[in-house]
């Protein structure tokens, strides 16, 4: 299991109010699985996903990632959990906009601090996996949006993460740089990556195995494939 959600709340506090926005999500993954979690806005899918990415803590319930006890850590584990475990990729892309394809890819490798001549080999080996192997020294000023995720997805799985977290990976693309992103989940989850997405499009959230629904704070599970 690479995921075990149990219980899990999460509550805000607006003045003197306490804001409910999780209310007892319980949720697994396998390792391997290719997961979408879809919801109207507000509904508490980017706080699930905040949670599930080591960016936030929930007020209660419990959380294992990779068989680790997340809710026992602090800021410090928490950013090494980030840094070895988890891959991310955004509806922005965000890239550094004065850095090389490479050189963007190459920054999670620098923080884990992974000697220079293997950073450069893993992140070339990356950006050809996800087809931009022509593409180096190109700069986002100089690339598609289509190509700039693909850049970001490569930044996601240099580390070789125990899982990628993607949150609307395509809500900035065109149709078809949509599709060619789709594509590219499948086939790195073809090859093992365990792959959770949050979407709003039920067409891109069909492209996974299985999909789970969040609605007011409250998670039900969908359907799965097969």
């Amino acid at each position: 299991m690479i995921l075990e959600l149990r219980d899990i709340c999460k509550d805000y506090i607006q003045g003197k109010m306490t804001v409910p926005v999780l209310k007892n999500v319980c949720f697994e993954m396998e390792e391997g699985e290719y997961v979408a979690i879809m919801g109207p806005s507000g509904s508490g899918k980017t706080t699930l996903m905040n949670i599930i990415g080591c960016l936030d803590q929930a007020t209660s319930g419990s959380f294992l990632l990779d068989g680790e006890d997340i809710g026992s850590m602090n800021d410090n584990q928490m950013s090494e959990i980030r840094l070895h475990k988890i891959g991310f990729v955004f509806q922005s892309f965000q890239l550094l906009p004065r850095q090389s394809a490479l050189e963007n890819v190459m920054l999670p490798l620098s923080y884990a601090k992974v000697p220079k001549k293997e950073r450069r080999e893993r992140a070339v080996e990356a950006l050809e996996r996800v087809g931009l192997g022509e593409r180096i020294d190109f700069k986002p000023t100089q690339l598609s949006g289509g190509q700039k995720q693909r850049v970001a997805i490569a930044r996601a799985i240099v580390n070789r993460p125990k899982i990628l977290l993607a949150d609307e990976p395509t809500g900035a693309l065109d149709s078809r740089s949509g599709e060619q992103v789709m594509e590219l989940f499948h086939s790195l989850n073809e090859e093992g990556v365990s792959i959770l997405m949050i979407t709003h499009d039920a067409d891109i959230a069909s492209c996974a195995q299985r999909q789970v629904i969040i609605r007011d704070g409250i998670l039900r599970q969908g359907g799965k494939e097969g």
